[in-house]
């Protein structure tokens, strides 16, 4: 045997695939989590984020805005809650595109890892991360006059839909950071199309309120559908198909955007 060969990773063949890849996930998983106290900056930016549109909305914007059924608090966290993870799940995007950009998955290659745990691993702290911001997001809310009635079955359910919704965003951004060259490009590309999602949508202000062409489409898109379905949750409303719909349209972009960014991850670590 070469030193050559002697040095090349070999693939642990004791494991199986599927352990393979949790045991790798939950590894860079904790590769990226540890980065938060050594760099805080960007955890405190994105817990100050939500409070920010929460004293906004609430104190500027809340008094010319009619919700007919329920105070303005009330009808707003739901919005705050989907948006906080929303735009938390651009993390996932930029920082990919930054380890792509620096060769950090060059170096990743030439370890017995699972190539899919760079990905899996990265998502996964972000959804970690965005829970942390969530619990904040609940505490300003309360501060401000939110009311939620929902008992624990709601809670769950509606921290369990936000999870799953930052899951989901993150494979979205996930997917736009490996189309772009760096980390300013992905962080661009996915405002583009979030923001006009979330601001053109029941997150804010009821789409009642809006022309009957962009109500149209404001009441199905998936900003909409998902904060109708949390603020049932959290407010112990009748959910109507929003419910299931907020699933549906999390599992349909999941299966759309995993498989684009796994090719789009393998051609740019194998070039």
């Amino acid at each position: 045997m070469t030193t050559a060969e002697s040095l090349a990773p070999v693939r642990p063949l004791q494991r199986g695939r599927l352990q393979w890849a949790i045991t790798d996930t939950l590894v860079l998983t904790k590769r990226s989590l540890r980065h938060i106290p050594r760099i805080p900056d960007q955890l405190i930016f994105a817990t100050v984020n939500p409070i920010i549109f929460v004293l906004l909305f609430r104190y500027v914007f809340g008094g010319a805005i009619g919700t007919p059924g329920m105070t303005y608090p009330d009808f707003l966290m739901a919005g705050i809650f989907v948006q906080t993870v929303a735009f938390g799940a651009v993390n996932s995007g930029v920082g990919l595109a930054e380890d792509m950009s620096r060769g950090l998955v060059n170096r990743f290659r030439s370890l017995p890892m699972a190539p899919s745990a760079v990905l899996t691993g990265r998502i996964l702290a972000d959804v970690v991360r965005n829970s942390i911001i969530i619990v904040t997001g609940v505490l300003i809310g309360l501060v401000v006059g939110f009311r939620p009635t929902a008992g624990v079955g709601g809670w769950v359910a509606a921290i369990a839909l936000l999870l799953l919704v930052s899951l989901t965003f993150s494979w979205v951004s996930s997917t736009i950071g490996l189309m772009v060259r760096n980390a300013e490009g992905a962080q661009s590309a996915n405002y583009i199309w979030l923001l006009p999602l979330t601001f053109a949508s029941s997150a804010f202000v009821p789409t009642e309120s809006m022309p009957a062409g962009l109500r149209v489409f404001a009441d199905y898109q998936p900003i909409t559908v998902i904060v109708d379905a949390v603020r049932g949750f959290l407010l112990d409303e009748p959910l109507g198909w929003r419910g299931w719909g907020a699933f549906a349209w999390c599992v349909v972009l999941v299966a759309i955007c995993a498989p684009i960014a796994v090719r789009k991850f393998q051609r740019r670590a194998m070039s």
